[in-house]
């Protein structure tokens, strides 16, 4: 459950940038206008500083959620104890719903990666929205869908491709969601270790550090503290189909 004690809703309108992160999302600026707007009508803002939990495994859900800017960091503990993040929900993706559907507690901790602003509608509303709208119905399942299929896609990675292959298509999906152009190079902006990343593609961090020096070798990337640049994306593409 959210911890309203750390959470501030004390802003009651998105910025222009975050409102475009929300309306620019692949999925929601599909939806037709009016379910939009009745989206966003029910949605409260809220703001979150870098490592606020929003909910913990195994927690009630009662909340819909939109990212507007920053990231949220979802993750699981290991049997020895060690966090281990599973993916970083980007800005304009909503989450949180299938809990929402099924009835289950969480089942994943989540918690804000850097500054984030969330779009956060009540269990109540989202329920209303159902009812009043079911080209919701529709799209959600549409979303849940893709999901399984990246799920899927995911998996299929894991045992086929060699590390080297997973790490340069990981490093151009985060270009492609969090990259700032920079003349010709695109800086990713989500601020991530050689763990972090480690940890997204399943591999030890040491392994993750040889590949990332090969990539910097061929002029693919730059490596910098906690940041990647992308120098060349074309490279990257030739690493990422072997």
């Amino acid at each position: 459950m959210l911890s309203h004690q750390r959470l501030s809703m004390n802003t009651p309108i998105l910025t222009i940038a975050e409102q475009s992160n929300i309306d620019g999302g692949s999925w929601f600026s599909k939806l037709s206008q009016p379910l939009r707007h009745a989206i966003v009508s029910r949605a409260g803002v809220r703001r979150l500083q870098d490592g606020t939990m929003l909910s913990a495994r195994g927690a009630p859900a009662d909340e819909w959620c939109g990212v507007a800017k920053g990231a949220v960091r979802v993750s699981s503990v290991s049997l020895s104890g060690k966090q281990i993040t599973l993916t970083y929900v980007e800005p304009g993706t909503w989450f949180g719903d299938i809990s929402l559907f099924d009835g289950l507690p969480r089942t994943h901790d989540a918690n804000a990666h850097g500054e984030t602003t969330l779009l956060v509608v009540r269990k109540a509303d989202f329920k209303e929205l159902l009812a009043q709208h079911t080209e919701l119905y529709e799209a959600l399942l549409r979303l849940n869908c893709r999901r399984l299929r990246l799920m899927f896609d995911a998996v299929e990675d894991l045992n086929t491709r060699p590390l080297a292959s997973r790490l340069a298509k990981q490093i151009l999906l985060l270009a492609r969601s969090y990259g700032i152009p920079q003349g010709e190079e695109i800086r990713i902006g989500l601020q991530l270790a050689q763990e972090d990343l480690a940890q997204l593609l399943g591999a030890s961090r040491q392994r993750v550090n040889q590949e990332l020096k090969g990539f910097e070798r061929d002029g693919a990337v730059r490596i910098e503290p906690t940041r990647l640049v992308v120098l060349s994306k074309e490279k990257l593409l030739a690493i990422a189909g072997k």
